[in-house]
């Protein structure tokens, strides 16, 4: 039988975090386990991810990129499911992520979407389309292939153990999504799915 790990980076987020597991208890499909990198906060976050049985695992070293390589290497599931703690999944998130990844016995990631919650209902649409299609744009160039996208996303977790030792885990101002799909090589079978889409914060945004 199929199990999905959910890994969530965080740092010093105790409220998004505190939504994100309320939702992830409502999943049409449970996650098998939940699993929360706590990346040295001085918040409640660690407490609030025990409160929902998440298993909290300590990552001491700053940045995402070593943060969510900690909750990868973590992680039990056959699946490993990334989002971050501001993101917002829809109660069939982890059910349409499963069933992409049984349809294609070879693929070896998904990425998807996503809608910003926190904007005024005539900018979101436009925030997203504007944020988000440059990402998957550019970086498609980069790649020659989908990109990921660290707020929605999912690998198998035999894919993860053949290229942990190509990610780079030590600069904490590297995009750890960026730096997964380019350590995945161009060979491997990643999927853009306009179905798997979640609610993130708007705060991405900020510094532009």
């Amino acid at each position: 039988m199929r199990t999905l790990s959910v890994v969530i980076p965080v740092k010093d987020d105790a409220v998004a975090l505190e939504r994100c597991l309320r939702l992830l208890g409502r999943q049409s499909l449970p996650p098998t386990e939940v699993v929360v990198v706590d990346n040295a906060s001085t918040d409640t976050s660690a407490q609030v991810a025990r409160t929902h049985g998440a298993r909290v695992v300590h990552e001491p070293r700053p940045g995402i990129p070593a943060a969510a390589s900690a909750g990868y290497d973590a992680a039990t599931g056959d699946l490993i499911v990334r989002c971050d703690a501001d993101t917002a999944p829809p109660r069939d998130w982890l059910e349409r992520v499963a069933r992409r990844m049984d349809a294609e016995p070879g693929l070896e990631a998904v990425t998807g979407s996503g809608r910003f919650y926190d904007l005024p209902w005539w900018l979101a649409p436009v925030a997203a389309g504007v944020y988000l299609g440059a990402f998957y744009v550019l970086m498609y160039a980069a790649l020659a292939r989908p990109p990921l996208w660290g707020s929605n996303m999912a690998v198998r977790r035999e894919t993860w153990q053949r290229v942990s030792r190509r990610v780079h885990r030590e600069d904490p101002e590297l995009h750890d999504d960026v730096d997964l799909a380019f350590a995945l090589g161009p060979h491997c079978r990643t999927r853009y799915a306009a179905d798997l889409r979640v609610g993130v914060s708007a705060r991405s945004l900020r510094g532009w």
